[in-house]
Parts: structure tokens; sequence; C-alpha cells
């Protein structure tokens, strides 16, 4: 497969990003996640910060005004300008992971980026799963959260990924049917969860 776009999905607390730096690096091709945010910013002129804190939160308007005609995915930014933050930086990540997509392989993790790129032959889509036991372990360890709070946290933070994904693709966050893979980082030595990717990739 010389051409491809690798999109993962994740739990909270599953290592989901941590997989996909490393695939990155495996594969010699860029790994975005918060770079998404920066570039959203300066194509924008906005703040990145104002951007950082709706980052995979849904809104609620933009289904209201897509139906009313206010807004199309190619008609540029300028036709936002009373859209709130949360969906200003949904399409403007859109379009740059359309056109990141259209010039190089990567590595790309959440965003919707798997329904983004459902038109795309070349898009690889992931879904990194794990119990809760495993994934309030990770947290605690890489995330320095508290432990008696570890699990309203994930729960809290996959419900939030859950409607952010619904609202925006209209489909159900996590569903097997959306992706080509999905693993359980519990399982499996991350490592090998990158090799085991990056050899599904090559085989296609």
């Amino acid at each position: 497969m010389d051409r491809f776009v690798i999109t993962i999905g994740r739990q909270f607390g599953s290592g989901g990003r941590s997989i996909g730096e490393k695939l990155a690096k495996k594969l010699g091709v860029k790994f975005y996640d918060k770079e998404l945010i920066s570039l959203a910013a300066k194509e924008s002129g906005m703040d990145p910060e104002v951007f950082e804190g709706v980052d995979e939160k849904a809104a609620n308007s933009l289904l209201y005004s897509l139906s009313m005609g206010m807004y199309s995915f190619g008609s540029g930014f300028s036709a936002m300008g009373d859209l709130p933050v949360n969906d200003k930086l949904y399409i403007l990540q859109h379009k740059i992971i359309k056109d990141i997509a259209d010039r190089e392989n990567c590595v790309i993790v959440g965003r919707c980026a798997d329904y983004v790129l459902r038109d795309n032959p070349n898009c690889v889509n992931i879904f990194i799963h794990a119990n809760m036991a495993f994934r309030k372990e990770q947290s605690i360890q890489k995330h320095g959260i508290d432990a008696a709070h570890a699990e309203h946290i994930i729960n809290k933070t996959d419900k939030s990924r859950a409607n952010y994904y619904s609202f925006y693709s209209g489909h159900k966050w996590g569903m097997v049917e959306n992706y080509d893979l999905c693993i359980d980082s519990s399982k499996i030595d991350e490592d090998k969860i990158v090799d085991l990717i990056a050899e599904y990739v090559q085989m296609r």
C-alpha cells in the first residue's frame, strides 16, 4: 500500500495516542493529534488556546446551520462567523484532514478522521480500546490522574468523545463496522500493536 492515511479512534487511557506516535515513527510519516489545533488556529487567525478548550467537544448549532444553508464545507472560513468555536474548529479540521490526506501518508488521532475520510480508498481505520482496570492504571501512571477520580474522568472523557463523534458524523463512536481493526491494548504489548498495524497496512 503505497498511499495510506491511518486514523486512530481511542478510548481514554487505552494508549491510542502513544500507539499512533510510535506507528508514525516506525512508518516514517507525520503524526497529527494536537497538531491539528495549531494548523486550524493558523488558518483561521484565532488563538490556539481558544481551540484547545473545545477540542473534540460538540457544540449544538452546526446541523441547524447546515440545514439552513448557512455553511457548506467548500465555502471557506468567512462563512463561519456566527458559529460557535466548537463548530469552527471542526469545520477547519475537516478541511485540514482532507488536505493532509490528499498530499501525504500520515497517522491521525481522533477528530472524526475516519468519518471525514470515509470516501478515501487509502484510509485505514483503527480503534484502540481496553478494559477499565487497564485504563485506570494507565491514566494514573501516564496522566497523573488521582486514583479516586480516575474512573469518573475516563467515563466523562469517553462520553465527550462519543457525543462529539455522534454529533458530527451521525454515527455511533466505537462501533466495529466503522473500523478495519479494533485492538484491545490491555492484551497486547504496545510495540506489538504498532507492528501489527504496520503489517496490516503493508498487506493492503
